[in-house]
């Protein structure tokens, strides 16, 4: 039986709990197994609002953790499961911390230091020059004395000589380091009570089983790209619990639990939502499924500045960027297909009101 890209995005939405009502417990996110980022204003706490989370749990996120994790980006996660986090997102192997550490590899390997190696030595000098909250700056401008050279890069940006960026941040949370939330620059602090990351990686937490559950069905290439892993190392990783099904004539993958829920899946009318620009569902590396018409995928997916987009009728239909100034909030909304002013309406004024703003109507783009 052949699955449609229109029960595709049914699944995602479902499973994703995008078209949740009411107000849930912030931890009963599902997106939380596999981590919720939190890039830009609109960022985590928007996303878990937008799935049915009471928005007063979101304001002071106490039972969350913030880190670096996946691809570098900052996460939220259950707190209570760190220890679990820190193991399910450490690279696989040797190779794949190389992968994710991109150019910092090089002068790594040249000097005959493994790149995990390298991880765990840069976080003890992390978590020893971390004895209080700190800008991440100034840590780094610390952490920068205390290295040999094959660690250190130098930063055209800054003029400076310091850590390579993904070592540095790989490196943060698997030696007991979160980060303050809503704070720019990131500040840094100890976790307490940490013992390292977790001997054995949760089910729950395990990020191919994660991503198959939240953005499947999929291929060990599609969950290698969000990953920043090699796909050698995710089929090694393969579930073996997973059924093989068509979507549109291409072989892909789902776990089995989720089967009947994706074969069972249909869009549904009504919830609008208006996704911020990292959303996990956003994050998925199909992006020819999710948005098939190649000149509005260049629109919304664009390196700079990157537009959220408008998710109705269980298909995305547009984008829309903030205009905010002097406590007033406006969107520069554009749709490819009719949508009733109303519904993006009421979803404006609901993200005004989360970011502490009036709404006042919408712009030109």
């Amino acid at each position: 039986m052949n699955i449609s890209r229109q029960q595709v995005l049914a699944y995602r939405i479902g499973v994703q709990q995008l078209d949740r009502e009411g107000r849930h417990d912030l931890t009963d996110a599902a997106v939380l197994d596999l981590g919720v980022q939190d890039t830009g204003p609109d960022g985590a706490a928007w996303a878990l609002v937008n799935r049915g989370v009471d928005p007063a749990q979101v304001e002071e996120p106490t039972s969350l953790v913030l880190a670096w994790t996946l691809r570098g980006a900052p996460h939220f996660y259950r707190r209570s499961e760190v220890a679990g986090v820190a193991a399910a997102t450490a690279p696989f192997s040797e190779a794949d911390a190389a992968k994710r550490v991109f150019d910092a590899a090089t002068p790594l390997r040249a000097a005959g230091i493994g790149v995990r190696d390298a991880l765990h030595e840069v976080g003890d000098h992390m978590r020893a020059i971390v004895t209080e909250p700190m800008v991440k700056g100034e840590m780094s401008t610390r952490l920068t004395t205390t290295l040999d050279a094959p660690y250190l890069r130098h930063c055209r940006p800054c003029d400076a000589v310091h850590s390579h960026e993904q070592t540095f941040r790989l490196a943060a949370l698997p030696a007991g380091l979160e980060l303050q939330p809503g704070t720019s620059p990131p500040v840094v602090q100890r976790i307490t009570r940490w013992r390292g990351p977790a001997a054995r990686v949760p089910t729950t937490l395990d990020v191919v089983r994660g991503y198959l559950h939240l953005l499947g069905p999929a291929t060990p290439k599609l969950v290698a790209g969000y990953l920043d892993a090699p796909v050698t190392e995710v089929r090694n990783r393969w579930p073996d619990d997973t059924v093989e099904v068509a979507v549109d004539g291409e072989r892909r993958w789902i776990l089995e639990a989720d089967e009947t829920t994706l074969r069972s899946a249909r869009p549904r009318r009504g919830a609008v939502r208006l996704l911020s620009p990292f959303d996990l569902f956003l994050q998925a590396r199909d992006r020819e499924l999710l948005v098939p018409d190649a000149a509005r995928r260049k629109q919304l997916w664009v390196v700079l500045g990157r537009p959220g987009a408008v998710l109705a009728r269980g298909e995305i239909v547009g984008l829309w960027r903030p205009r905010a100034s002097g406590g007033k909030l406006r969107l520069a909304v554009t749709t490819w297909e009719p949508v009733p002013e109303k519904s993006i309406h009421a979803q404006a004024e609901r993200l005004a009101v989360h970011r502490g703003m009036t709404f006042a109507g919408f712009t030109a783009s």
